[in-house]
């Protein structure tokens, strides 16, 4: 299929300018589409994701995308979906975060492809020498105070008494408008696309090159994501879900992805993978048949695990992930493991009790609170229901020595399917 029904099959098409005239426009060949970001932090986060990886489809279309920097639009923030003005970043804060994400895009888009490399642009290098009286005599002109207001990202803030809108945030359309301008002109870019939230500011650029250019350009809107339950997408319960390691690890990250809600997972495999559609509709049968295999939820975390940090740090999330499912831990990484280790109660027992002959296996249930007394600990036992580091223990008589610990300072201790405890040796 083409890239435009490709893109509503996914459901990532939620409007579009002219969508004959964009359909015609690519079917006669390859063409230069821009998405834009303000760098507002030292990395993306998921909810960057989807006008990323629609970039990364249409390039695998044969197109050229341009992923869009906002050196310039991030000192002056963009009001759209915002209730309270942005607090202003330092020029210094920018670059910073704009050298923070290089290396995150080249995850996401192909910059050395022969045929339709990416390219990163920053908005400040056109922007910036423009002096303000220029800007107003040579773009502000072409807009009326009347158009501008009537779109929603202004028209909102201005009906809220309490939060208003200052005119920084008020000409952010323009300094938008005027990058699809320049990239029309300089770099024959056509497509501009983004968020929902964004179609005033989009439309205004085409207005501007239709003005100044006499050319046509188009716009497409993809749908910002919420949950099925309503809430916003992207956020956890540690916060937003970030694309580099350091702020969310590898194995949160995975597990932000493994545990979407059954509503959504075939919506997100849709969205957020490069799977196709028969892969997708076979596991949309196998979810309909078995939900509690969550095979579609482990497929969903995989890829797009791999797509960021690559897939041996997804196939190594993944056996962590496995682990509270009675996987087992040798072979994981002590920091993955220790990751994993957050998610269950902890305690800590002498190091000086594995010594030697060790601790009865029946004083551990119980300290580490599984079971509520010796007695109870060896029926668990004797029923086979009590694990160590995931391995069945039948021995009532079990001694638990320094051999046992994991890493050389924890044990895994399982009671039935679901209730872990880590004991730590002190």
């Amino acid at each position: 299929m083409n890239i435009l029904a490709e893109l509503e099959w996914r459901g990532l098409a939620a409007d579009c300018t002219d969508r004959a005239g964009l359909a015609e426009r690519l079917e006669r060949g390859p063409a230069t589409l821009y998405c834009g970001f303000d760098p507002t932090a030292d990395s993306l986060h998921v909810g960057n994701l989807i006008p990323l990886l629609t970039l990364r489809r249409f390039q695998m279309a044969g197109h050229r995308p341009i992923a869009l920097a906002g050196g310039a639009t991030g000192l002056i923030g963009d009001p759209s979906g915002r209730t309270a003005e942005r607090q202003l970043l330092t020029r210094d804060s920018l670059a910073s975060n704009i050298a923070s994400v290089k290396n995150q895009l080249r995850r996401l888009l192909d910059f050395d492809s022969p045929a339709a490399a990416a390219r990163l642009l920053d908005n400040a290098d056109w922007i910036a020498p423009i002096t303000f009286l220029d800007f107003l005599r040579d773009t502000g002109k072409h807009f009326t105070v009347n158009m501008m207001i009537a779109k929603e990202s202004v028209r909102a803030r201005m009906e809220d008494r309490d939060a208003g809108i200052s005119f920084t945030e008020f000409s952010y359309m323009l300094l938008q408008a005027y990058d699809f301008f320049h990239l029309c002109r300089d770099h024959d870019c056509e497509l501009q696309i983004g968020g929902s939230d964004q179609w005033g500011n989009i439309t205004a650029g085409i207005d501007l090159c239709r003005k100044k250019l006499g050319r046509a350009a188009y716009g497409l809107t993809l749908p910002l994501i919420t949950n099925a339950d309503g809430s916003k997408f992207g956020k956890s319960v540690a916060g937003a879900v970030w694309l580099d390691p350091a702020k969310t690890s590898v194995y949160r990250f995975y597990q932000f992805w493994i545990r979407t809600d059954d509503r959504d997972v075939i919506r997100f495999l849709k969205y957020f993978t490069f799977l196709g559609r028969e892969e997708i509709d076979e596991l949309a049968r196998q979810h309909a048949g078995k939900p509690e295999a969550r095979t579609a939820h482990q497929t969903l975390a995989r890829a797009v695990t791999a797509i960021i940090h690559g897939e041996p740090a997804a196939a190594e999330a993944a056996r962590a992930s496995e682990i509270l499912f009675g996987g087992d831990p040798a072979g994981v990484p002590e920091a993955t493991f220790q990751e994993m280790a957050h998610e269950v109660p902890a305690c800590e027992w002498p190091r000086s009790g594995f010594e030697g002959a060790g601790t009865p296996l029946l004083e551990l249930l119980v300290h580490s609170g599984l079971c509520a007394s010796k007695g109870q600990a060896r029926k668990d036992i004797e029923g086979g229901g009590i694990y160590i580091n995931n391995r069945r223990e039948p021995q009532v008589q079990r001694m638990v020595a320094a051999a046992d610990l994991l890493f050389g300072r924890q044990l895994l201790l399982r009671k039935g399917k679901r209730n872990y405890t880590i004991i730590a040796a002190s």
